[in-house]
This record gives structure tokens, sequence and C-alpha cells, in this order.
């Protein structure tokens, strides 16, 4: 490693040799393991030459729509192989991609389309009656859609365009500058609108590099992709990180314990990344047992902590599997800890240690660094870190100092290095891996014109970690949990609508000061809990 200096005034280590762009971790898979399995979903199955060809084609039509180097193409594509040729066709241009969860509603959208300028859209086409009308988002000059959708072009005819005998050289590769942006992901906000995060080429690349040497990666690894490839996790932690080891990724376009176990055995699955509900759902499986699971080597999670029974049980069933805690955030392109291998029954309270181009403080509310063991908010600074928020820079000044990303999480670190997260400063909801501020759906129930007013809470929950429930105030009775859920459900994702409430015609507990008293209407959703 060496120290430099990035984005104007970041000092920080860097690794020397390393890949200079997103797309060229593709075409480096493909120069050195053109014929070896890259993507396989369903009955399709792509080894990289095709995959690199069937990019190339992609970024010719593309091109001849219109895209060019810097312009913001949206994804809302579900798990699917088309996800995966659009992104590196974009990279390949020189463009920036959006990725954008295909459980988000027509208000978010509309949101961030605006917001990034995108000039196209591929969508899935049973998600086109949920995209804003034309006027609404007047930079959209393309909408392109894998299946049949009136208003869209169909996904084919930007290949058909190319013709099928093209070269593979099609679309000429833009060269890109490492600090340009790669991909804007759309993170949760706490005061309503959602920040676009910029990963950058340099950022993708450092994470790659992390994911590959903390888990000895090559290219006889094979992973699953069962988490959303919208979200960095799926992006970077399996796409792109199988695709600067020439992997195979196998692609799940929904969870289900039962054909995630059956594909596991099936293409001899080596490395897995997922939330802990999903390893405690596949364990559930009463024929759990029954499946070939002996290549399994690298079991990783992130996003909620790993019960510790889940721990011990998993490395009953399958003692060939090393757990690795993975710790990190859009804003650090994935991972900013990792948990050494054989380490986790030791520390499994803790998040690993800081990976080798990470730094991580932990200070206190003077951003003053604490001793060990002290708790404070954790800050994190390095090469993966975006460079700021997407056209918003009173969001940037207000959560970076000196290259250091304020995280938000409260925690500590030991004298040995590791990191424990033990709360979280913001106001958020863990559910299962899916990230929810209560605010963002504080505010769409208080736009029901039967609320007078609520709160959003975390409900304990075995399987998932926590779910959403409301407390809500009635401006009069009659007001049914069921009209407040449908009210949510047409304007925010599925995960973050309230799944249970407790509906009263009194006022909200508050102190004092009139602060709401979020702390006892925790501990009366967890009450709830223990008593269903």
């Amino acid at each position: 490693m060496r120290m430099e200096s990035h984005f104007g005034d970041r000092v920080m280590r860097c690794f020397p040799e390393r890949p200079r762009s997103l797309y060229e971790l593709l075409d480096t898979a493909a120069r050195r393991h053109p014929d070896r399995d890259a993507l396989v979903c369903g009955d399709e199955r792509l080894c990289w030459r095709e995959l690199e060809q069937l990019v190339a084609e992609l970024a010719k039509g593309l091109a001849q729509r219109g895209v060019q180097p810097g312009d913001r193409v949206a994804l809302l594509l579900g798990n699917r192989i088309e996800f995966v040729a659009t992104l590196f066709a974009v990279a390949r241009l020189g463009a920036v991609s959006v990725p954008i969860s295909i459980r988000e509603q027509t208000p978010g959208l509309a949101y961030m389309l605006n917001d990034c300028g995108a000039c196209l859209i591929v969508h899935d086409a049973d998600l086109g009656l949920r995209l804003p009308a034309a006027e609404v988002v007047p930079s959209i000059r393309r909408r392109v859609s894998v299946g049949l959708c009136e208003g869209s072009e169909e996904f084919s005819g930007l290949l058909s365009a190319v013709g099928a005998n093209s070269p593979a050289n099609a679309q000429a590769a833009q060269s890109v500058q490492e600090e340009d942006v790669a991909v804007i992901m759309y993170t949760s906000g706490t005061t309503g609108n959602p920040k676009g995060a910029t990963l950058t080429h340099l950022g993708i690349a450092h994470s790659v590099m992390h994911y590959q040497a903390g888990m000895a990666l090559t290219e006889q690894d094979t992973s699953i992709a069962a988490v959303p490839l919208s979200h960095v996790t799926g992006l970077v932690a399996l796409v792109a990180t199988l695709a600067h080891c020439a992997g195979k990724l196998v692609i799940m376009p929904t969870f289900k314990a039962a054909d995630f176990l059956r594909l596991a055995a099936k293409e001899r699955m080596t490395h897995s990344l997922m939330v802990p509900a999903m390893y405690n759902l596949c364990l559930l499986q009463t024929d759990f047992d029954q499946h070939d699971l002996s290549c399994w080597r690298v079991g990783a999670y992130g996003g909620a902590p790993m019960p510790v029974a889940t721990i011990d049980k998993l490395a009953a069933q399958v003692p060939s599997l090393i757990l690795m805690n993975c710790y990190g955030a859009t804003e650090t392109t994935s991972p900013a800890t990792l948990m050494p291998a054989g380490e986790t029954a030791g520390h499994n309270d803790t998040v690993g240690r800081n990976l080798p181009c990470a730094d991580i403080i932990v200070v206190d509310d003077d951003g003053r660094e604490v001793p060990f063991g002290q708790l404070g908010e954790i800050w994190i600074k390095g090469p993966m870190v975006v460079k700021d928020y997407w056209g918003n820079p009173a969001a940037t000044r207000a959560n970076f100092t000196g290259g250091f990303w304020h995280s938000g999480d409260i925690g500590a670190i030991d004298a040995q290095g590791f990191v424990k997260v033990v709360d979280r400063k913001k106001d958020m909801i863990n559910r299962g891996g899916y990230k929810i501020y209560t605010i963002e759906v504080e505010n769409v129930l208080h736009a029901h014109p039967g609320v007078l007013e609520c709160a959003v809470v975390a409900k304990p929950c075995p399987v998932l970690g926590e779910r959403v429930h409301a407390f809500v105030a009635l401006r009069e009775p009659g007001v049914l949990a069921e009209d407040l859920k449908a009210h949510c459900a047409t304007r925010l994702s599925d995960y973050k609508v309230p799944e249970s409430f407790t509906l009263s015609e009194t006022a909200l507990p508050r102190n004092a000061n009139g602060k709401l008293v979020k702390r006892a209407l925790r501990d009366q959703a967890a009450a709830l809990a223990i008593n269903l």
C-alpha cells in the first residue's frame, strides 16, 4: 500500500496495483478466463467471453440512443442477467448507472430520476405502470423494458440494432478517470428525500480487492446472488467482486431458502454473502442436511448482527464453513471491516477489524477520538468511501470531515482492533438487512387526514431482527390499521410499510421538553412482540 491524495484534500492508503475502472473488471476476466462460467440464471448460462460480447453490443445500442460519457442511466431491474449486462455496458460507455430498488414506488422513482437527471431508464416490463409520467421526469429521453411494455422499447431491440454477428468491439470502451462516478446509489434520508451516494471507479476497485483478499477468492469460486443486485452488497460484493475474481455468479431472482439450498448443491457453491435472516431461514428447512454443501467455504453476512445460536448451528451443520461478518454501508462502497478467518467464535459480538485501506476511528460529540473501548460515533475514511452526495453539497458537508464519513453508528474499538457496533445514532429500523429511517414512514403517515401524530419504532422479530411498528394518535375514531397500511403501501417500498399498529385517541408520550419519548414506545413494542 501507499499513501495517495484523491478528491482534492483526502490523503489515504491505497493499493498501487489495482483495476482502473468498473468495466476493466469484466474486460480482464474475459481475457484471462474467456470460457469459464460467468453468470447463471435459471436456464441461462454465459461464459465471460459471451458476457463481454453481450455487454459490447448492448453498449452500442445504448450509444445509438444517445447515451454519452457522464450520462446517468437508471436501472429498475430485479435480479437477472440484464441487470449485470446493463451495468457493465453503461460503465463501458463511461456513463453512470443508477440502480433503483424494484420495491420503490412512483413518488420515490420520480424524485431519484429527477435528482440525478437520468437520460434513460431500463426497467422490468411488469414495473412499467409504476414509472412516473413523461412530463414528471423530463430528462428521461428513452424507456427500455425487459419484456413487452407499452411506451417502452424492448431490451432486445438494443441488441438487434447492432446485429447478431457484430464483433466483440461493437462499442469501443471509453476511458474514464478513477475519481469519476461509476454508480449513484440512493440512501434513505433521515429528513425526507434520499441522498445519491457517488460510488467511484476508485472505490469499487478497492472494495473488490478487499473482498478478494479477505475471503481468498479466485476463479474457482462460485457465489449465489440472493440479495438484491440493486443494493451495494449485491452490486459490489457479488457482481463486481466475482468479475474481479472471474468466479461464477448464480443469480436468484427472489430468495427462497429451499431454492437456495438446491442451487448451492447443484452449482457447488463456495461463497455466500447474505443477511443473517437468510441463513436462519435456510436452517429452518427440514431437509437442510440432505443437500451436499461440502464446497461451501465462506459464509459472509452483514446488514444485521448474526445471532450466536445461528453461528453455532451453521458451524455444526456445515463444518467447512468459515463465517465472516462484514460491516459497511453504501457510503463505504460496501465493506469497511471484515472478520478475519477463524475469529468469529471468539469475537462474535464484533464486526471484525478494519480492512487494509480503511481508517476507522470512534469520536465523541465534539469530533475527538475516544480511547479504546469507549463508545462514540464511528467515522470511516479510505479510497472506498464515496466522493460525495450527488448535487447535495450541504449533505456532503454535514456528513464528511477531513475525508472521514460519519456513519451514524455508535460503537467502540477494542485494543485488538475489533470494531463493535452497539447502537444507532440515527433513528433507524433494520428489517432483515433493509434499512428503514422512521422519519420517512412517519412523514407518510402524517399525510393521512385521520392521523394526529405518530411515531414509528422497531418491534423485535426472531427471524428478521426487527419489523416496523407504528404508534398513531387519531384525530377521530373510525380509522383502521388497514386504512393506514393501504395509505402507506402506495407511497413507500413494501418493506417500509408498518406491519402492525397501536391506535389510540390520546396523545403520544412526551417528556418535559415536549420531545416524543421513543424509548418508552420501543419498550411497548417489545412487550407486544413478547406477548404474541
